[in-house]
């Protein structure tokens, strides 16, 4: 499985810039990885992993495969969006597809790039965002609410238990707060997300600065940071401008643009990275000589429905996975001395994958 992240801001806060900039990065690795814009909104791109790279190289593997992101460019959010303002049921309903939403902040003063209401403040522009989704989100509430009345007098459990969810959720809503702030049981989990309520998605605060504070940040990122901590929210600090122009460049050429600006890697690898860490998922690896291939899981996926990321059918006839830690997969020069030194272990449907397995799987078809 890959994931999809919306990004979402204000007009005139780099949010189109930081998207054009990655569907050409996604361009530029076409030579190499799988990449295609399935619409001129929404564009996939490689999830960056040196392992991969390790791992084919050990394995002589012909073809590398690496996990895909999906971003959404999502326009027309602004005050008044819940009530249609700009587009904004359209755009409201692109983000209840997303799994995670990158709010894009101005945290750059530029008299030359006007604000939509006048002043530079990313706080300020935070919770205007959040306050239409929390309107839209409360709307829904209610007008499932009133659809539910007829199977829950009924007895329906399932009815029952949306009632319950929603009912908190509108709860928290009404104290202006947003439905992730509601406390769900691991048993509630699934129903929960079926609502796909806009505020009860993890967000990811990427404050957009001059290329000149890229590396440090400024005040008002701090203030963003602060805000995030908060909310139990993340930050990523990029410039959509620098972004902008390494897009253009080719690998060796980034490498030393980043390091001239102080930066280790690049912003939107940082922005998949957070992204990743926000939804917990993580990467195992199969690997052959025919192709080396990372695959995206969530943290706790047991080895069965691991191997279901692959096809249906892998999890339905699991019978056991061959895994090798990644650690010992490349100390051991891959899956033969892995083998002989005892290091490739035999793990059956009770085991839980860790980042970074190499595995195997058997399966009766």
């Amino acid at each position: 499985m890959g994931f999809k992240m919306g990004i979402v801001g204000l007009p005139n806060v780099g949010k189109s810039t930081l998207f054009n900039a990655l569907t050409r990065t996604a361009a530029a690795q076409a030579a190499n990885f799988p990449f295609c814009t399935i619409e001129p909104n929404v564009g996939e791109v490689a999830v960056p992993d040196p392992r991969l790279d390790r791992l084919a190289a050990i394995a002589g593997s012909r073809q590398i495969v690496p996990t895909r992101m999906t971003f959404v460019d999502i326009a027309g959010l602004v005050k008044g969006a819940s009530r249609g303002e700009g587009l904004g049921n359209q755009f409201l309903a692109n983000i209840r597809e997303c799994d995670a939403i990158a709010h894009v902040l101005r945290c750059f003063q530029d008299d030359d790039v006007t604000h939509v209401e006048g002043r530079v403040d990313p706080v300020a522009d935070a919770e205007t965002i959040e306050t239409e989704l929390m309107l839209a989100d409360l709307d829904s509430v209610e007008r499932r609410l009133q659809g539910l009345t007829r199977k829950v007098r009924g007895g329906d459990r399932e009815a029952v238990q949306q009632e319950r969810l929603l009912k908190a959720a509108q709860a928290v809503l009404e104290e202006g707060r947003p439905a992730r702030t509601v406390a769900v049981s691991e048993e509630d989990a699934k129903a929960w997300r079926s609502l796909q309520l806009l505020t009860a998605k993890p967000i990811l605060y990427v404050c957009n600065v001059a290329e000149d504070e890229a590396a440090a940040g400024n005040a008002l990122t701090a203030r963003v940071a602060e805000m995030a901590r908060a909310e139990g929210a993340g930050t990523v600090v990029i410039s959509a401008r620098i972004e902008e122009e390494i897009a253009q460049l080719d690998a060796a050429e980034s490498a030393e643009f980043l390091q001239e600006l102080g930066l280790e890697e690049a912003g939107l690898d940082r922005l998949i990275k957070a992204g990743y860490a926000l939804l917990g998922l993580q990467t195992y690896f199969t690997v052959g000589p025919k192709e080396a291939r990372a695959w995206t899981i969530r943290q706790g996926t047991l080895a069965p429905q691991a191997a279901g990321v692959i096809h249906g059918d892998f999890e339905r006839g699991f019978i056991r996975a061959e895994t090798t830690a990644y650690g010992d997969y490349v100390a051991l020069g891959g899956e033969a001395g892995a083998k002989d030194a005892g290091k490739m272990r035999v793990e059956g449907k009770s085991y839980l994958v860790r980042d970074g397995d190499v595995m195997h799987f058997l399966f009766n078809a």
